[in-house]
């Protein structure tokens, strides 16, 4: 996704760009070929299998009109937006696909930033007097966010004001979804930029309630609201449940939000993921066992929004170094040396981040967007430290399962793990569930609890291997 220029006087040159893949560690760009090339103030994007044929469609979020772009199948896409809706007019940042209505169908939520038109910009300064980002509250304009059902004809219906989702208003940056009370339904949660956060937990039929407040989800454990900026839902404790961290502002902490039956507290002290993160303001961010040893670490991209303070870079005022956390065990984790996991320091102004199996050789890698720089992309190489599964989940359809619920049982050790590829910030992710599996060469069984309730088990499976699992063909 790429920015540019705004106002009519002087449109936007800079298009999206879309790289294929060569499988020799290379990428060309297919931008024209396809047809994905998409001029907008570009924010961010998210893949999934709306119409169910088989490959990835393509949504992606604007300053003004998003794009829903359709996959072709014979290599190119397709701009759909006016045809099949969803192309929301507001100034979008994340979006994700999930089927809240569980009819099999991906349903579309986007989260927005600011009513905001050029008329109303305004200048902004540092407390030296230097031109500056703007906070959102410089405008005063908080949004609504906006959710579209699938109506499995190919099209969208706008369900915004009807699902209750217009209820409430703020400075969206981040959104996911999941089943973060246990009942088999899908709900949506939006990270808000210096508001209060919103959790829409689903009613059952069509609507949803605000419950953030109330769940111990919307402020941290002071009781302030935090910059929301990316989002992830991960289950930390190998519990069951779905927990939630959030990348914020400088001198507030990333937050981990721990969920005990539907209720969150704030653990991010005694997770060892707090004192790290004041110095740095984070963007996209990740879950994944980059080491293979059976624990989750955190790779997180920062980036200022303000000057202030020392700074690391000499071209770039706001340029920081990523960070990555190793994970000790399921809940505790300490900052990895040297930072952001490169042998050479990375230090740019890093936003998006994105993740998945590149060179399917079974870890996971890292994709980078930096402002006004060019993006990272970084491989894993990691080598044999431990033993790993990747799993492809599909529904009945031959869709992407999101939200399924795996259980993992491997060396007499349980693991939990959630399909859903739309996390992060303004990021598309490998649908792929992966496991690290440690010292374990085989796994004993994976039981799935599909989105629509139903469970079944599949394996055993030899480890280190890429399998795909659909609905239906377990026990």
């Amino acid at each position: 996704m790429q920015g540019g220029a705004l106002g009519a006087e002087e449109p936007n040159q800079l298009g999206n760009v879309m790289y294929h893949n060569n499988t020799d560690g290379t990428f060309s760009d297919v931008t024209a070929e396809v047809g994905v090339g998409d001029t907008g103030y570009g924010m961010g994007c998210t893949c999934g299998d709306y119409d169910a044929d088989g490959d990835i469609d393509l949504y992606v979020t604007n300053l003004e009109a998003n794009v829903l772009y359709r996959n072709s199948g014979d290599g190119t896409f397709a701009n759909v937006t006016t045809s099949a809706g969803g192309g929301d007019p507001h100034w979008s940042a994340s979006a994700v696909f999930t089927d809240y209505d569980g009819d099999g169908w991906l349903d579309l939520f986007v989260v927005n930033y600011v009513n905001w038109r050029i008329e109303q910009e305004v200048d902004c300064s540092s407390r030296s007097g230097q031109p500056d980002y703007c906070s959102p509250n410089s405008y005063r304009s908080p949004a609504r966010d906006s959710l579209y059902r699938n109506l499995g004809d190919g099209t969208f219906s706008d369900v915004t004001v009807a699902s209750g989702v217009s209820k409430s208003f703020g400075n969206g940056l981040g959104a996911i979804s999941g089943d973060f009370n246990g009942d088999g339904r899908m709900d949506l949660y939006a990270a808000n930029d210096q508001m209060p956060n919103q959790l829409w937990i689903n009613q059952g039929d069509g609507t949803f309630e605000d419950q953030a407040l109330i769940s111990g989800s919307a402020v941290n454990h002071a009781g302030v609201a935090e910059a929301g900026m990316g989002i992830v839902a991960v289950d930390i404790g190998n519990d069951g449940d779905l927990d939630l961290f959030l990348t914020h502002l400088h001198e507030e902490t990333n937050t981990l939000y721990e969920n005990r039956s539907g209720f969150f507290t704030d653990v991010t002290a005694q997770a060892g993921l707090g004192a790290p993160s004041l110095p740095f303001t984070g963007f996209g961010v990740g879950f994944a066992d980059f080491d293979h040893d059976g624990y989750r670490d955190v790779y997180i991209a920062n980036g200022r929004v303000n000057r202030r303070g020392k700074e690391h870079s000499v071209t770039d005022p706001y340029a920081e170094p990523n960070l990555l956390f190793k994970g000790l065990d399921d809940s505790h984790f300490k900052e990895f040396s040297p930072r952001g996991g490169t042998a050479n320091e990375l230090i740019d102004t890093s936003r998006a981040a994105a993740f998945g199996d590149l060179d399917n050789d079974g870890d996971i890698d890292i994709v980078v967007a930096n402002k006004d720089q060019r993006m990272y992309l970084l491989k894993n190489i990691v080598g044999d430290s431990g033993n790993w599964l990747m799993l492809r989940v599909l529904n009945r359809k031959g869709v992407d399962a999101v939200g399924a619920i795996l259980t993992v049982d491997s060396g007499g050790r349980q693991q939990w793990r959630y399909a859903n590829p739309c996390y992060s910030y303004c990021a598309g992710n490998d649908p792929r569930v992966h496991v690290g599996l440690g010292t374990s060469t085989t796994v004993d069984s994976v039981v799935v609890r599909w989105p629509d309730g139903s469970n079944e088990t599949f394996g055993p499976f030899q480890a280190n291997k890429l399998r795909t699992i659909q609905q239906g063909s377990g026990k």
